[in-house]
This record gives C-alpha cells, sequence and structure tokens, in this order.
C-alpha cells in the first residue's frame, strides 16, 4: 500500500532529476486508493475538530498536493523529451521510464511539433517534399542492436517499443514487417 511518504519522495525525485524517474507499476492505482480510503476516514469521523482528523486532512491535503505536483514535473519532463524527440531523436532509456498515459501524450505531442514544422515550412514557400529525417517507429517485434548508415549502433528493441528512426533505416525495417510508422503525414 502506498503512504504519503511514498507520493512525496516520487515527487521530491522527480523534482530533482533531469531524467523522468521510474515509477512502481501500481502507482496510479495505489495512490488513487490512498485518497479514497483518507477521504472515507475523514467522512465518517464525526468530531472534525479532533486532532487525528485535523491532521488526516492536512496529510491528505499535501499528498494531493504532491501527487499533482509530481504529475506536473512529468508533463514538463514529456513536453522537452517531445521536443527533442521532434528535433534529433529520442533516447530509449527516457521512454522507459513514461507510464502508459504519458507514451501517449509523447506520441501526441511530437507528431504534432513535427506537423507544425512542416506547416511552418510551407508557411514560409518551403513547401518542398517531407525533409524529416526520421520517423516515429512502433516496432512489432524484437530487433537486435544494429548499425546504422554513419557505423553508430542503434538499439536494441523490444516488441513494442517506439523510436524515432532514420527514413532510410524506417524503409529497411518496414520491408521486414518490423516497424509500423506512428505518423501519417
Amino acid at each position: 500500500m502506498i503512504t504519503f511518504s511514498d507520493i512525496y519522495e516520487a515527487m521530491r525525485k522527480e523534482k530533482f532529476s533531469e531524467s523522468i524517474q521510474i515509477l512502481p507499476p501500481k502507482f496510479l492505482t495505489e495512490s488513487a486508493e490512498y485518497f479514497s480510503e483518507k477521504k472515507e476516514f475523514l467522512d465518517k469521523e464525526n468530531d472534525l475538530f479532533s486532532d487525528l482528523v485535523t491532521k488526516n486532512k492536512k496529510k491528505l491535503e499535501n499528498a494531493i498536493a504532491s501527487f499533482r505536483d509530481l504529475l506536473r514535473i512529468r508533463k514538463k519532463k514529456i513536453l522537452n523529451l517531445a521536443f527533442v524527440a521532434s528535433e534529433v531523436g529520442i533516447s530509449k532509456k527516457d521512454f522507459e521510464n513514461l507510464l502508459s498515459f504519458e507514451k501517449d501524450l509523447f506520441e501526441e505531442l511530437t507528431r504534432n511539433l513535427e506537423k507544425a514544422e512542416k506547416n511552418l515550412q510551407a508557411d514560409m514557400g518551403g513547401a518542398q517534399k517531407d525533409e524529416r529525417k526520421h520517423n516515429l517507429v512502433k516496432f512489432t517485434e524484437e530487433v537486435p542492436e544494429f548499425l546504422n548508415f554513419e557505423g553508430e549502433s542503434i538499439g536494441p528493441f523490444e516488441k513494442g517499443e517506439i523510436a524515432n528512426i532514420e527514413k532510410e533505416i524506417v524503409e529497411i525495417l518496414q520491408k521486414d514487417n518490423r516497424v509500423v510508422v506512428l505518423e501519417e503525414d
């Protein structure tokens, strides 16, 4: 069971670290249960001025504030990560620490940033063929580490993992049915 200390500690670690931190697998559901239990306890108490009620009410308020701060900090990091991914690619390590709803947010942000860049080029009169050199893809099977055209190692990638990879490599991986392109222009 999660406690106020767990929520606060997760927020504190997230706040003072540059990368997105790993949260326990059931962090969201256990946090919701914690909030629900605290609210039920407060609703059942008759003496609204007792020390126990006052302490629990303050603890619940602090836990909710810490939880909101945690999510706000993570969203800021996801915004930055999406910006970097739309420009140069993404590191597998950063993407692994995202919760499922955060991965969806990241994918949508990256698509929109790339679309905005394309629109900017079109508005500036440079509406040429798509000049992006990377595509956001989802792997349909495990792919071992390999070298790109510059001789740099890429991967390995697990099934379901998402990465921003050079278009030429994406074409090769698509031919082998190893990836699905996530963005449609």
